[in-house]
């Protein structure tokens, strides 16, 4: 009895966990995306095809993209799916997939341009804006479509302060992180000499 009551405790605890092991490998994998993506840019060719080496970098996120769907058709085979879908399930989707491809594509804008002032760290200066900008825009959108309970006007003080700390913190990160300055480290005999 006592051992029945582990194991169904122990699946409850693992039902449980599984989002959020999934969450959080979606902040790891989301989190090194942008810096693994500058990185990719930056050996891209250069010079006459500098302004090209972002969008290149970006046909290859595309290709990855194309290579998770087949992943993902084949485990929809694999666990049994019917393959019926519905159209608007397909169009909102579609739409989903826009939203993140375009949302890929600016980020790619985004670090090229920032790259001609934090050279190889323009990363460390976009990627805060991005991820901590996201969530607010995820909130507002998701409190339009899913009105809260009482409206807008019953939003708890608290809940804005977050997102208001949310867009402050993303621009303290992204103005004042040490590697944003794109400069190389100070060599030890030019920090002894200033001394």
């Amino acid at each position: 009895m006592v051992a029945c009551y582990r194991l169904d405790r122990t699946s409850r605890i693992m039902r449980n966990m599984n989002w959020i092991t999934f969450a959080l490998l979606t902040v790891l994998s989301w989190g090194v995306y942008g810096v693994i993506l500058h990185k990719g840019r930056g050996l891209m060719p250069m010079g006459a095809e500098t302004p090209h080496a972002g969008l290149k970098a970006f046909l290859f996120v595309c290709i990855a993209y194309a290579l998770i769907g087949g992943a993902t058709a084949v485990l929809l085979k694999v666990r049994g799916s019917d393959w019926s879908f519905t159209a608007s399930g397909v169009n909102w989707s579609l739409i989903a997939g826009i939203a993140g491809a375009l949302g890929a594509f600016t980020l790619v804008l985004a670090l090229g341009a920032a790259s001609a002032t934090y050279k190889s760290a323009a990363a460390a200066a976009v990627m805060p804006i991005v991820f901590a900008g996201a969530p607010i825009v995820n909130t507002v959108v998701a409190m339009t479509i899913h009105p809260p309970q009482g409206g807008f006007k019953a939003l708890p003080v608290p809940f804005i302060i977050g997102c208001l700390m949310a867009a402050g913190g993303a621009f303290m990160v992204a103005k004042y992180a040490p590697t944003n300055r794109g400069a190389a480290a100070p060599h030890p005999a030019a920090s002894e000499t200033a001394k």
